[in-house]
């Protein structure tokens, strides 16, 4: 799709992928000057390659986002992304990612073999990511961890954490402890980042109530604005396309 001057697709990885991989997505920004944007939180740990017309191929590891990250998007960058699910740092990435809270890391520019090459072909590069990824993954993941992330995306972050260990068996300090060393926050809170994110169809939609599993209408507007910075219908109204994931958001 083609909004604001950005070209965007999205790819689903493959089913034996999907309990690592969200997705995979390409950004374009076509304008000849820098755009201010801001990235809200949507529980999503993103290893990214891109280039522009100001800054050099590179590639980069984005921590999870816990607040609103206003930053300049420079002129005629092409960006491939591969979003991760949280299982993916323990099996694939293989290194906590908790000190990366609303921060990114740089990598090596041949990082997995990557290079300025797979910016010319997204299908290209998304045949690419799946084939190392699948060398990569090494081991069967802890069954409990597997069952815990699947009953977690699907309630979009709604079930609460003493249903959620009850299910997996797994005591809540135990997971937890899981979390804050893995991630950097606690269960609790991730399920609120997810809990925010499914809220944007909606928000985008105009609908500035909450439908999903807020306390009431002063709990919804007090999540949103700790997340995006911005009260609902500021959020809604989007001025500029600053919100990146409402400018790239598709229609119903």
């Amino acid at each position: 799709m083609t909004s604001h001057q950005f070209d965007y697709k999205v790819m689903p990885p493959p089913p034996d992928l999907a309990p690592f991989v969200e997705s995979y997505w390409m950004l374009i920004n076509q304008a000849d000057e820098p755009r201010a944007i801001t990235v809200l939180p949507d529980g999503r740990i993103d290893l990214i390659i891109s280039r522009s017309a100001t800054d050099p191929f590179h590639i980069a590891l984005l921590g999870l986002e816990i607040g609103p990250a206003p930053t300049m998007l420079a002129p005629q960058t092409i960006m491939f992304a591969t979003s991760f699910r949280l299982l993916a740092v323990e099996y694939l990435l293989k290194t906590s990612v908790a000190g990366l809270l609303n921060e990114g890391l740089m990598l090596p520019a041949d990082h997995w073999g990557l290079s300025e090459n797979d910016l010319r072909d997204f299908d290209g590069f998304c045949a690419t990511m799946n084939a190392i990824i699948r060398e990569r993954i090494t081991g069967e993941p802890d069954g409990r961890k597997v069952q815990l992330f699947e009953l977690i995306y699907a309630s979009q972050g709604e079930m609460p954490v003493k249903e959620l260990a009850d299910k997996v068996y797994w005591s809540r300090r135990q997971i937890n402890r899981y979390f804050t060393q893995q991630f950097g926050l606690s269960l609790k809170s991730y399920c609120s980042i997810l809990r925010f994110r499914a809220a944007f169809p909606q928000i985008k939609e105009g609908k500035l109530f909450p439908e999903l599993n807020f306390t009431d209408q002063a709990h919804f507007i007090r999540e949103v604005k700790k997340f995006a910075g911005v009260t609902p219908r500021a959020l809604h109204k989007n001025q500029d396309g600053r919100f990146i994931q409402f400018t790239t958001l598709p229609p119903e």
